[in-house]
């Protein structure tokens, strides 16, 4: 479904992109919603602290795109929306990190180590082939990689091992995720004035709230075997 440039103004001052620079900003909101409230539970473990950085970072992101990669893309050039997908990058690579740190209690210290050498590799390439191409669905690609097959994978992991209460609300808040990509690629609008943009930030609100229901009960979790049995 095609759908043409949305456009209002305040006090005088063009907005483009009204409800998707709205919808962006609530992503934020509860990024930084859960930020605080993670950094005010004053956690130790290392997992939860990169939990609290990737909504932080997120925060930032979501802000800076709802701002300037819409309202205001009118009067800058393309080149303005690149600091916010590097800033996004940045996120999934925090949260694929925090991922591995919950699992490695329970996986082989040198598992552990190797795929955190592969966390930092992922997101130096990709940072190169974005940076390159300028191309948006580098960034996408790599969101996909990092919540559908690491921060899921390890998740699913540990869910299966413990049947623990975070990783099951973790693996819910990857499928909202993975809701709100399709909607997005898909291009599924319900009006004009509510694009596909705009119920994908819905979404993504949504799963990041989730993601803080699960990262927050992280601390309660005992500390597990060193090694399988």
């Amino acid at each position: 479904m095609e759908n043409s440039e949305t456009v209002t103004e305040l006090l005088g001052i063009r907005i483009s992109e009204p409800v998707t620079a709205i919808t962006d900003l609530q992503v934020s909101a509860v990024c930084l919603y859960a930020f605080l409230k993670l950094r005010k539970s004053k956690s130790t473990l290392p997992a939860v602290r990169l939990f609290s950085y990737y909504f932080l970072t997120m925060s930032i992101s979501t802000a800076y795109g709802g701002i300037i990669g819409h309202a205001f893309i009118h009067t800058l050039n393309f080149g303005w929306k690149v600091p916010t997908w590097i800033l996004s990058m940045f996120s999934i690579a925090l949260i694929e990190r925090a991922s591995i740190l919950h699992a490695q209690p329970l996986i082989e210290p040198r598992v552990g180590r190797f795929f955190s050498v592969v966390n930092i590799i992922e997101l130096i390439t990709m940072l190169v082939v974005v940076l390159s191409t300028l191309n948006f669905f580098y960034v996408e690609a790599h969101a996909a990689y990092g919540l559908l097959v690491v921060v899921f994978s390890f998740e699913l992991f540990i869910y299966r091992k413990k049947k623990n209460e975070e990783s099951k609300l973790l693996l819910i808040a990857v499928g909202i995720s993975a809701i709100a990509a399709t909607v997005h690629l898909s291009q599924f609008s319900i009006h004009r004035w509510f694009n596909h943009n705009d119920l994908a930030h819905v979404l993504m609100a949504i799963a990041a709230y989730v993601f803080y229901l699960g990262a927050k009960q992280i601390k309660a979790i005992e500390k597990y075997p060193h090694k399988l049995r």
